[in-house]
C-alpha cells in the first residue's frame, strides 16, 4: 500500500513539473509573440491616418493589419517575411521607414547632393567676388 502511495505521489508529481514547465514554454512563446507583433506593427504605416502607425491606430484598416500580422506570426513567419508581404500588398508607403535600395536612391541621395551643390554654389560666388 506504502508502494502504491508512494507511486502515486512520484507520478503525480512528474505530471505537475510537466504541466507547469508547458505554462513556461507557452508564456515564453506568447511573450516573444507579442514583442513582435508590437515591432511590426510599429514600423507600419496606417493608411487612413495622417503619419500613425499601426500599433497606435485603431481605425478598421489597421485592425486589418494587426490581424493579419498576428495570423502570420502564429505561422512562424519571420519579420522580414511579413514586412516584404505587406510592402507586395500595399506598396513602400506602407512602411515607415523607406527601405534603402535601388528604387529608393534618388530619395535616399537627393538631400546629400542638394547640400553639396549649394555649398559649392556657394563657395564659387565667395571666390568670384574676391
Amino acid at each position: 500500500m506504502k508502494k502504491k502511495l508512494k507511486d502515486y505521489f512520484q507520478i503525480s508529481f512528474f505530471i505537475t513539473l510537466i504541466i507547469i514547465s508547458s505554462n513556461f514554454v507557452i508564456a515564453k512563446k506568447n511573450d516573444t509573440l507579442n514583442k513582435d507583433f508590437d515591432e511590426i506593427t510599429k514600423m507600419l504605416r496606417c493608411m487612413s491616418c495622417q503619419n500613425l502607425n499601426v500599433y497606435e491606430s485603431d481605425t478598421d484598416f489597421s485592425k486589418q493589419i494587426k490581424k493579419e500580422v498576428f495570423d502570420q506570426l502564429k505561422l512562424n513567419k519571420s519579420k522580414e517575411e511579413i514586412v516584404d508581404f505587406m510592402v507586395e500588398r500595399y506598396g513602400e508607403y506602407i512602411v515607415l521607414k523607406p527601405r534603402f535600395d535601388g528604387k529608393n536612391l534618388i530619395l535616399w541621395l537627393s538631400p546629400f547632393v542638394l547640400i553639396i551643390s549649394a555649398l559649392l554654389i556657394i563657395i564659387g560666388k565667395m571666390r568670384k567676388n574676391s
